[in-house]
């Protein structure tokens, strides 16, 4: 169940990236990280009342949250026009989990993949809160490309491989591969570093509060994802 709520997170972040790279509407993206969102929560609530008190399947839905909550207060702040701070904060927070989930997915759960996942999560979380919460917008459209590469290599490509059920035939290959397009997508950071072209100009309903203007096509707001800690989505 959980691995069909991971390819949509993937189709989320892929949107949220875009946008913040300036290529989609603001608004235009409030719709799915609606849909996501509510998806991961109704999600982990169904997960953790049909768990039985299975401490590991309350555990691994308990990480979805994180994310459903980020998705919906994405949605929140772009058709509100809310200012982007107090999401960035909670990003902080959810990049901290992330570390932890990390560790038990590298431990206790023995899946050294979503290990690495989750580590690129608390990078990219940890990123949303430098440009909301600390509104340092230069890196703006280098947290859009690690949104984009989130969305495909931690969402969809695990997603498919778990509902074809070969992600445990490839678990010590999967962390190598994942490790290095993370790695290599991280080193981009001095080339997309500075501030955005005016077409990707951060859209003043994240930063002051103002009114959203519906004509851009620009904005950056923190959006991501995803899923459960080392369970088998």
């Amino acid at each position: 169940m959980a691995s069909v709520g991971l390819l949509y997170v993937g189709a989320v972040l892929i949107l949220n990236g875009l946008m913040l790279l300036g290529f989609v509407d603001a608004r235009a993206a409030a719709p799915l990280n609606f849909f996501v969102g509510g998806l991961q929560v109704i999600t982990p609530t169904y997960l953790i009342f049909t768990a039985d008190g299975d401490a590991n399947t309350i555990l691994a839905a308990s990480g979805l949250y994180l994310f459903g909550f980020t998705y919906l207060y994405v949605g929140f702040n772009l058709l509100a026009g809310l200012d982007g701070t107090g999401l960035g904060w909670f990003s902080a927070f959810v990049a901290g989990c992330a570390l932890v989930y990390a560790g038990l997915n590298f431990g206790r759960l023995d899946d050294a993949a979503f290990g690495v996942i989750w580590l690129y999560w608390a990078v990219l979380w940890a990123l949303f809160f430098v440009v909301l919460g600390l509104k340092r917008e230069e890196w703006t459209r280098f947290t859009g490309l690690v949104a984009v590469v989130a969305g495909v290599f931690s969402g969809a490509v695990p997603a498919f491989m778990l509902l074809t059920e070969v992600w445990d035939d490839y678990l010590t290959e999967s962390a190598i591969v994942l490790a290095i397009v993370f790695l290599a997508s991280l080193a981009l950071a001095p080339r997309l570093r500075g501030p955005q072209a005016p077409a990707a100009e951060p859209a003043p309903e994240l930063r002051e509060g103002a009114a959203p203007p519906s004509h851009r096509a620009d904005v950056p707001t923190a959006r991501p994802g995803t899923t459960t800690t080392g369970e088998r989505r």
